[in-house]
């Protein structure tokens, strides 16, 4: 995945935001909707798949419905930061699919999860493991009450 800006104009803005709403919208429909022909939004489309700025297209699921009701937020702090702990800190993250996001952070806090499990249980067990995978100087866990936004459109 490429971190680097693209030059995306305002055309290629108001595609994108009509595909963060609703991916599943017709070519003939986003057209109408941004004001361009049907093979404009296309070949732009083509281009923002090309380039990395639509990473995929996926369906959004909510989490409570399929029986994960319980969001942690993990923070971590490490004395070790070469590159070995590193490697099996980021294997980790990448196999343990009950984290859905993982940031590396500046300030104090080296590292911040966002975990999602069925209930506390299945939240001790998946702290159990990652802590047998992974040595942690500090960790800290948080279970979050209440969701008051959950967004993926970018301001764009």
């Amino acid at each position: 995945m490429s971190h680097g800006t693209t030059d995306i104009d305002e055309d290629d803005r108001k595609i994108l935001r009509e595909v963060q709403r609703d991916c599943t919208r017709s070519l003939d429909r986003i057209a109408e909707r941004v004001g361009l022909s049907r093979t404009t939004v296309w070949n732009r489309m083509q281009k923002l798949v090309a380039n990395g700025t639509i990473i995929r297209q996926a369906a959004i699921v909510d989490a409570r419905k399929v029986g994960l009701k319980q969001t942690f937020f993990v923070t971590i702090s490490t004395s070790r930061h070469d590159i070995e702990w590193l490697e099996v800190f980021r294997s980790a993250v990448v196999e343990m699919p009950e984290i859905i996001e993982a940031h590396r952070l500046a300030g104090t806090t080296d590292y911040l999860l966002k975990v999602q499990v069925t209930s506390t249980e299945a939240f001790d067990n998946f702290y159990k493991a990652l802590v047998s995978r992974v040595s942690i100087f500090d960790v800290s866990s948080s279970l979050s009450m209440e969701e008051l936004k959950h967004s993926l459109d970018l301001p764009l």
